[in-house]
Formats: C-alpha cells, sequence, structure tokens
C-alpha cells in the first residue's frame, strides 16, 4: 500500500515509524525530507533478493554492502588496495593455497551477537552450499557444499584458515572475499530463521543478519528499502540516522522529485536532465567511472545467431557515436571490450562502427540475404528503452526485424538468466577487483548444457567455447603481471570478432543531489558505493 500524505508533521512520522517496523510507507511527494534522513530517487526495479548470499543486481548488491561486512574491503583512494575489514590480517603458506586471517575482536552484529569465526565458517559455508547466481565467485575454489567445512575452519574464535583447490595468484582469491558473496551473516540469527534447510535464504531476502553501516528495515520490490543507521558499528556510527531508496523507474520524475526538495538525491539522471540541471544552484553532481559494461547477449540457441558471420554483422549495425551523442552522453562512454577501463589487461579497441554495407555482405555471406525476426528482452527503464529503439531502427536498414519485449528488471533478468531470450540488453558490472571477474562470465563456459552448475554469460547464451575457457582459466594461474595482462587482451581481441555479445558502452555514474548534502562515495562497482559519509547540513 501507498500512502500519501501532505504535510511536514506526516514527513517525520512516517519517518520515526521507520525505526519502530519492518513495514514502511513510501514518503511522500511535496515535502522535504527529514534532516536525519537521506532520501534517493533510484531505479531499483532489479533487486530479487537481499540476501548476500543471492544478491547479484547491482541495486541489491549496493544495499547489501551498505548492511554488511566482509572479511577485506578495497581502499577507492589508494588505488583500490586490499584492506581489513573484519579481518584485521592475512598470511599466505607456503603451499600457496592456504590462508589465514586474524579476526578483529570486539565487533557485534546488529543483534547485539558478537562476532566470531564461526560466524565466518557458516557465511562461507551457506553461501556455497546455496550457490545462487553469485555462488561460484567462491566456488571456483574448491569449496562444495561437501568439503566447504573442511576447507573453511575457525581455528579459535578469532582465525580462520581457508584452503583452496590450487595455487592461485593471491590477489586473486582475496579480491574475491570483497564481494558481496563473502558477507559475513550472523549464523545464530540466521540459524534460528531456518526454514527446510534453506539456510534463512527466504528470512533473508527481506532481513538482514549483519555487522555493517545499516539495519535493513523494509524492502517492498518495486517501492522501495529503507535502513536504520547501525549507532555501535565498529568504524564508527553513519552520518546520517537513515537512508530510503524509492524506485522511481522515470528520469524525468527522478528530476522533478530533486528539484522538489521531495529527494535528497537522483541516481538516473540522463543526458538532457544533467545538461537542465546545471543551471539549478541548489543541485550538484558527483561521478565516478563504473566498471559497469552495457552490451546486448545473443541467444546461440536461435539458430540464426549460431552463424558467427550473423552475430559479426550485429556489431556492424549498431550507431554507437549516435548513441552516445543523443542518449547517453555524460554517463556512458563508447567501450568494445569486456574488461572495463581501469583494469589489468583492458584495451580500448574499438574496431566496430555503424557499416550497413559491411553488415548486409556478413549477413549473405550467413545466407539470411533479406534478414529475419528476433525479439529483444528489455528492461522498461531509460536508456534501455531509447537504446533499444535506437538499435531497432538500424537493424532495420539491414532487414533485421527487431521486436522489443519490456518488463521490469527482475522479469527480464530472471528469463535471461533461463536463457530463454533471443537477445537481452542489459549490464554487467564487475564482482570484485580483479580481471577475471569479467574474463570468467564472458570467456568461460565450462559445460553448455542446460542443468550446468556454472552458469556465466556465456552459458546464458549458449556459447560453447571449450578453447577459449581452457585458455582463460589458465592465465588466473599466472603470476606474472606483464604475461597475465597479455593474455587477458589476446583473448578479448578474438572475443570482439567471434562472440556473441555485442559490447557497447561503459557506464559513468553520475549522482545528482541538493546543495547542503555531502559525503556520498562512488565506486568502481556496486560493493564500493557506500552511503555512511553522507551528512546534510
Amino acid at each position: 500500500m501507498t500512502f500519501t500524505f501532505t504535510t511536514r508533521r506526516a514527513v517525520l512520522a512516517a519517518a520515526a515509524l521507520l525505526a519502530t517496523t519492518a513495514f514502511t510507507p513510501i514518503l511522500p511527494a511535496g515535502a522535504q525530507t527529514p534532516k536525519d534522513t537521506v532520501v534517493m530517487a533510484k531505479q531499483i526495479d532489479d533487486i530479487i533478493s537481499l540476501d548476500p548470499a543471492e544478491a547479484f543486481e547491482f541495486s541489491g548488491v549496493e544495499a547489501v554492502t551498505n548492511i554488511y561486512d566482509k572479511l577485506i574491503g578495497v581502499d577507492i583512494k589508494n588505488g583500490n588496495a586490499l584492506v581489513g575489514d573484519l579481518a584485521t590480517s592475512w598470511s599466505v603458506g607456503a603451499d600457496g593455497k592456504t590462508y589465514t586471517f586474524k579476526l578483529r575482536p570486539g565487533v557485534k552484529f546488529h543483534s547485539g551477537n558478537p562476532f566470531t569465526a564461526a560466524d565466518v565458517v557458516y557465511s562461507i559455508q551457506r553461501a556455497v552450499t546455496l550457490n545462487k547466481s553469485p555462488g561460484f565467485i567462491l566456488t571456483q575454489f574448491g569449496f562444495s557444499k561437501d568439503n566447504v567445512l573442511e576447507r573453511v575452519k575457525a581455528v579459535d574464535d578469532l582465525t580462520v584458515v581457508m584452503t583452496v583447490d590450487k595455487p592461485y595468484a593471491p590477489t586473486f582469491f582475496l579480491n574475491c572475499l570483497t564481494s558481496g558473496v563473502a558477507s559475513i551473516v550472523d549464523s545464530k540469527t540466521v540459524k534460528a530463521n531456518e526454514k527446510d534447510g534453506d539456510f534463512g535464504n527466504a528470512w533473508l531476502k527481506a532481513n538482514s543478519a549483519g555487522t555493517g553501516a545499516y539495519q535493513l528495515r523494509a524492502w517492498r520490490a518495486n517501492e522501495q528499502y529503507a535502513l536504520e543507521a547501525n549507532a555501535n558499528w565498529w568504524k564508527g556510527a553513519p552520518k546520517n540516522r537513515r537512508v530510503i531508496v524509492r524506485h522511481v523507474a522515470e528520469p524525468a520524475s527522478q528530476r522533478l522529485l530533486l528539484e522538489k526538495g521531495d529527494v535528497d538525491f537522483a541516481r538516473n539522471l540522463h543526458k538532457d536532465a544533467l545538461t537542465a540541471i546545471k543551471a539549478n544552484a541548489n543541485i550538484e553532481t558527483t561521478q565516478g567511472d563504473k566498471g559497469y559494461i552495457l552490451y546486448l547477449g545473443l541467444n546461440t540457441k536461435n539458430p540464426n545467431f549460431a552463424k558467427p558471420e550473423v552475430r559479426e554483422a550485429l556489431k556492424w549495425l549498431v550507431d554507437y557515436e549516435a548513441i552516445e551523442k543523443n542518449i547517453v552522453q555524460g554517463t556512458f562512454q563508447q567501450h568494445q571490450s569486456f574488461l572495463p577501463k581501469g583494469f589489468l589487461g583492458a584495451i580500448t579497441d574499438k574496431p566496430y562502427k555503424f557499416d550497413v554495407a559491411k553488415a548486409k555482405e556478413l549477413l549473405a555471406k550467413a545466407g539470411v540475404t533479406n534478414g529475419f525476426t528476433v525479439t529483444m528482452d528489455v528492461r522498461n527503464v531509460a536508456p534501455f528503452t531509447d537504446i533499444a529503439q535506437a538499435i531497432q531502427a538500424s537493424w532495420a536498414q539491414a532487414g533485421i526485424k527487431l521486436e522489443l519485449i519490456p518488463g521490469d528488471g527482475k522479469a527480464t533478468l530472471t528469463k535471461y538468466r533461463a536463457r530463454q531470450h533471443d537477445i537481452y540488453i542489459g549490464q554487467w558490472g564487475p564482482d570484485y577487483l580483479d580481471p577475471h571477474t569479467n574474463a570468467e562470465t564472458f570467456a568461460i563456459n565450462v559445460d553448455n548444457s542446460d542443468d550446468a552448475k556454472s552458469k556465466t554469460l556465456a552459458w546464458r547464451n549458449a556459447w560453447d567455447i571449450p578453447d577459449m575457457t581452457k585458455k582463460t582459466q589458465a592465465n588466473v594461474l599466472e603470476t606474472d603481471a606483464a604475461k597475465r595482462k597479455a593474455v587477458y587482451e589476446e583473448i578479448q581481441r578474438e572475443h570482439q570478432k567471434t562472440s556473441p555479445f555485442v559490447i557497447m558502452f561503459q557506464q559513468i555514474e553520475v549522482a545528482a543531489f541538493r546543495k547542503g548534502v555531502s559525503g556520498f562515495v562512488i565506486g568502481p562497482t556496486s560493493d564500493t558505493n557506500f552511503y555512511y559519509p553522507i551528512e546534510k547540513k
């Protein structure tokens, strides 16, 4: 139910209610936000769950990182260096496979329960055993539901030992522990809410049990989530009392709410709105380079996409320059490879441009001179709809009839994960700050069967690539950074030409906010967007 209030007194009453109930009304329009509450307008229809073992969407991961802590974090002000979080230190054994973590004493969960090594063991166990969408980040190190308790052990209350299956480059394993799936949960609280052996998954979808800066008070799909500050956080209390993130699909609506003072932040403004707000002295912006790649996924189960010439033709049928200039200027920049700018091995090659003649030549070679009809699943928010319509128009010039199927983020993503799509337009963001995070999902498919355990993006698009898979897997064991970099460059150039991915842009994340509000941190991943420094004057 959505409540509509018209007075500031009612606004404050609604805000106060956040601290006492898990079911909260949407904050109303038409009133200034409370002094101690940060309100954001954002597209959050992609959230499927707020269980850290399951959340794998941009909005869900951002919420999770503000609720939970991990053993290790990254210092984005210092070149994304690894830093201690719930672990104060770590060491690697002579075998290159044994990692020992010393834990931070005196930390408590939101429940008041003390944080111990048993919580670390349970958190890794449940993430590996549940093996939801982000589970591969941990299982790739040889952890399984059958061996995880042998490979992850509590030596004492403040010491944990983890043993991986191979001597990987240590930074690779440690970077994986900075991802959301490695968040540490309160084992006592979660066990108390388990049902039918689900490790508390059903309960944690809309509840929280962390040590982080905030506690989840409410989440309602396609409406909002509300967080309350943890005054006893071991890093120090956040500079605001609560954060409310409202789902506002249209950038124009976000701009209006921001200009009226109904929200403090607008998170999804695009070209025209960003240009317009420059004239408003009450609004400022901050931005950061994001590792998010915007791409098309072509399902090779479709007979047309099984043909390499068709896949390449579609790459020549995207007007990258026009889309950047007219739709995403200031929020995305052209990028045509799977490693984002700033990652080891990233390349800047842009081999494709809009060339209808070249595309028609390839289509003729593939035996589809007259084109074909195909569908694209599109998240029904900007800029995806606008980009999809631009692509629809340019593909028509080569005889390809593109039918757009709109849906919310959850619906389109669920269909994509089941590889029931023809084409999916979406974004992929790194799960940790190592190049393998993107290389694995775009260039590895160990089992192309429908019931495969590893469901990377290559798998989602039914792209069977045994040779590229072996090359990419081997490169993660390379300890010489220069050699590793050269192999990633080689893989990306092969990938650009042959893959069923039309990689188009890399995101520049821009947040617009009211004057007098400051501190929001935008990092290279959703795991590095932080609310706790935000304060309002």
